[in-house]
This record gives C-alpha cells, sequence and structure tokens, in this order.
C-alpha cells in the first residue's frame, strides 16, 4: 500500500500493555506490528501502560509510560496519591523505576486487582482521573494522533476521554476475556458492564481469528461488523532459517510457552509421562521452556517433580525463561512442539514461531487453532484435555521424522506467503480505514 492510499493516516499511537518482566504474547504481536506498520510508511508510537514492555526483539517502544503500574495502584489505594504533584507523578512513572520494581514479577490479590480493573474501566470517573487527563492532554496537544489503537479493552477507561477531541479510538482484543474471567464478583460483572459500555464508544475493533470476533460479539454485546479480523503475523524475514534435523539425534519433543496451568503445562507432562510407557520410546526426550514468575513457581516446580517421580529425570530440560536467542536453539532442537493449552487460545503466536521454524506443532483442537492449522497445515489437531490421545499421537508421529519434518516445511512456506509482518501492517491498515470509513 502506498503512502497516497494511507495519506489521511498519518500517525498511529498504539497503547500496548506491558507485563511487568514477562514476556507477553501481546506484547510481542504488538511491537512487531507498531515496526511493521512504520515500515509500510504510518508513523505508529508504540506507548507501554502499566510497565515497559518486555520482548526477544528490537523493542520499539517509546520511553514513557502512562497509567504507570506503581503509580495507580497507589493512587487506588491510598486517595493522597490522586492529588500529588506532577514531579512525583514523573518519578512513580520513569521506566527505569518501574523496570526494577518488577524486576522479580508482581503479585496482587484478585480482589485488589478486582477493584483496580474496575475503576480502571471508570476513566476520569475512577480513582486514576488524573492519569486519564494526561494522557489525553499528551495525544491532543502534543503528538495529534489520526487514530489511537488499545491493546485490549480493559485500558480502555481513556476511550470517552479521548473521543470528546475527535480522535477515533480503535481497540485489539487479545484476550481480554480470560483476564475477566478469574476476577472475583461483584468486580467481574462491574468490569464486564463497563466493558459493554465502552464498547459502544469505540469505533471498531480488529481480532486475530474468527473464533475470537465470535467470542467477544458474544461477550461484550457488539455486531460482528463491528470487528475486523487480522490474522496474527510475524516478522518472518528476520527469522534465521531452519536448521535440518538430523534422525540420528534423540526425538523431541518441544513446549515454549508460559510454564502455567492455563497452558497446559500439566497435560503434556501427563501425556509425556503415558508415552514413555509405550514401546520404542527410549529416546523421546522432552524440552521446556517458558517464563514462569512468581505466582507459577509452585505449579512449574510440581510438575516437574511428577516428572522426576515418574523415572524421566533423564528424559526432559528445563531451560527455564528463554531470550531469542535460546528460542530459537529450541527450535533447532525439537521434532514438534506441543503446547496443550486448557484455554480456548485466542490468537497462539508461539504456534506461528514454531511453523515459521518448520517445525509442526501439537495443538487442542479448540480456540483459534483450527483455522490456524486449517490455514497453515502445519501441524496436527488432539482432543483438548485427553492425556491418553496426546500421547498415542506422539507416539505415532515420532515414528517418522521425515513426515514431520515435511508437515513443519508446508506451515514454514504457507507463513512466509500469508503470514509475515508486512502482510499483517496492511491487513491493518485496511482494517483501520474499513473502521473509519
Amino acid at each position: 500500500m502506498t503512502s497516497a492510499e494511507h495519506n489521511n493516516l498519518d500517525r498511529i499511537v498504539y497503547l500496548t500493555s506491558g507485563a511487568a518482566n514477562m514476556y507477553c504474547g501481546s506484547c510481542l504481536h504488538d511491537n512487531t506490528l507498531a515496526r511493521a506498520l512504520n515500515a509500510a510508511g504510518v508513523e505508529t508510537l508504540l506507548v507501554p501502560t502499566y510497565t515497559p514492555i518486555r520482548t526477544d526483539e528490537e523493542d520499539v517502544s517509546i520511553d514513557q509510560v502512562f497509567f504507570g503500574g506503581i503509580n495507580v495502584f497507589l493512587q487506588q489505594k491510598i486517595p493522597l496519591f490522586r492529588h500529588i504533584p506532577k514531579f512525583v507523578d514523573r518519578i512513580l512513572d520513569a521506566p527505569w523505576l518501574i523496570r526494577r520494581a518488577t524486576a522479580r514479577g508482581i503479585e496482587i490479590s484478585p480482589q485488589a486487582l478486582g477493584a483496580l480493573t474496575v475503576s480502571m474501566l471508570k476513566g476520569t470517573a475512577g480513582n486514576q482521573r488524573k492519569e486519564v487527563k494526561r494522557l489525553t492532554k499528551w495525544l491532543v496537544n502534543d503528538i495529534k494522533p489520526s487514530v489511537v489503537i488499545l491493546s485490549n479493552l480493559l485500558i480502555g477507561g481513556c476511550i470517552t476521554s479521548i473521543r470528546q477531541h475527535d480522535i477515533p479510538v480503535i481497540v485489539t482484543l487479545q484476550g481480554d476475556d480470560l483476564f475477566l474471567q478469574d476476577l472475583l464478583e461483584p468486580y467481574k460483572s462491574q468490569a464486564l458492564k463497563l466493558m459493554r459500555n465502552l464498547a459502544k464508544e469505540a469505533d471498531g475493533f480488529i481480532v486475530q481469528s474468527k473464533f475470537y470476533q465470535d467470542v467477544m460479539s458474544d461477550l461484550l454485546e457488539i455486531p460482528k461488523s463491528k470487528i475486523q479480523v487480522v490474522p496474527l503475523g510475524l516478522d518472518f524475514e528476520a527469522l534465521p532459517a531452519p536448521q535440518p534435523r538430523s534422525t540420528s539425534n534423540p526425538r523431541t519433543i518441544g513446549y515454549l510457552a508460559r510454564m502455567s496451568k492455563e497452558k497446559g503445562l500439566h497435560v503434556l507432562t501427563d501425556a509425556f509421562i503415558e508415552l514413555k510407557q509405550l514401546p520404542d520410546t527410549e529416546d523421546i526426550q522432552l524440552l521446556l521452556a517458558g517464563w514462569r514468575g512468581t505466582t507459577n513457581q509452585e505449579y512449574a516446580a510440581g510438575e516437574l517433580a511428577k516428572l522426576d517421580a515418574a523415572g524421566l529425570g533423564n528424559d526432559y530440560e528445563d531451560l527455564g525463561t528463554v531470550d531469542y536467542t535460546k528460542k530459537q536453539h529450541l527450535l533447532n532442537n525439537i521434532d514438534l512442539l506441543c503446547v496443550p493449552t486448557v484455554y480456548k487460545d485466542p490468537k497462539g503466536l508461539f504456534a506461528l514461531e514454531a511453523m515459521a521454524a518448520g517445525v509442526p506443532v501439537v495443538l487442542p483442537e479448540h480456540g483459534a487453532f483450527p483455522e490456524m492449522l486449517a490455514d497453515l497445515e502445519g501441524g496436527i489437531l488432539f482432543e483438548p484435555g485427553n492425556t491418553t490421545a496426546l500421547a498415542q499421537l506422539l507416539h505415532e508421529l515420532l515414528k517418522n521424522q521425515t513426515s514431520l519434518a515435511e508437515v513443519g516445511s508446508l506451515g514454514r512456506k504457507n507463513i512466509s506467503a500469508c503470514r509475515d509482518a508486512n502482510t499483517m501492517a496492511s491487513q491493518t491498515i485496511a482494517a483501520i480505514h474499513k473502521i473509519l470509513d
């Protein structure tokens, strides 16, 4: 798309939600998209909220944080902080201070998180009203964007204030329902009501799968016509070429995702234990990697202990949190990737990354995965939560590494054709125009 085709889209401000010190799929997506939009000729400012973002690629976000996590929490808990001078706000919102405070991860009780979520959704009627006013003033006076995009509706308390200045607001929905379902009552019901009201004010929405279009249309009570689907993409050109796997190496199953219950780590460990009881599985290994933070330490440790108790201590390796180089090392040393999510994942960036590296994926038949594999043909689906079926499927697949490699190559070929970052950027620009028109 030429600059003439988007000459009325001069500047985008993309508000993304930082996830403290965690590698976050939404942050990775937002960062890749912002970089691709800039490359397409649309100036895009990626603006962190809550905390600075953490990515395993070049971080293109600005060195400024709005709705700083320390500040909004203090404003929620201590009324005095709702009226402190601006210079104190600047200190509390300093990216270096937030990074230091969240270096080891942070835990907030569901009760406190629920109250804070509701307050944030209230915008200028909430306890963080001066943060909404500060963001709006910055947008109107300093930046003057053509459109503002939010990375989720949970930071949408600012929508009303921004649109009062004739600035369109579009919301990317990616995991809003999952966050909402974990809130306690009465906060869950209150938050949902506020989100539905805000959804009426937003100009439009973008999702990454038709599955999620259906889910969020029902949840937020908005017509599907207001939700544009832009499939997930990644920077394919920046990826190294996959290294051929030798059939003399141990057959290896990989896991690359947050080490948490919702990602289904326990489903994989249970299936692996069953798999190792089947014939001709002595050489099969399990290679694990993923962030666990403070909230998932006990869970992850319990799953590794389960493997040890089953006598499989020498049959798996835990790489912990991996950076870009170690992630590529993992992808080059596995025959397939399996992340058997318990929840219905709306996007599945890890699956896209694996297929882009020529690694076939084994995924549960729910969420966005069926349509993803229908498009890309780089993997196999199994019945969600059925560990015995998963064990048997893995056993059959690993009997023929050559066939597995062919499936992986097909996925990589299809991603290069239709799921690269440039395609995602051009489809996003088209979606923005459709919404604004």
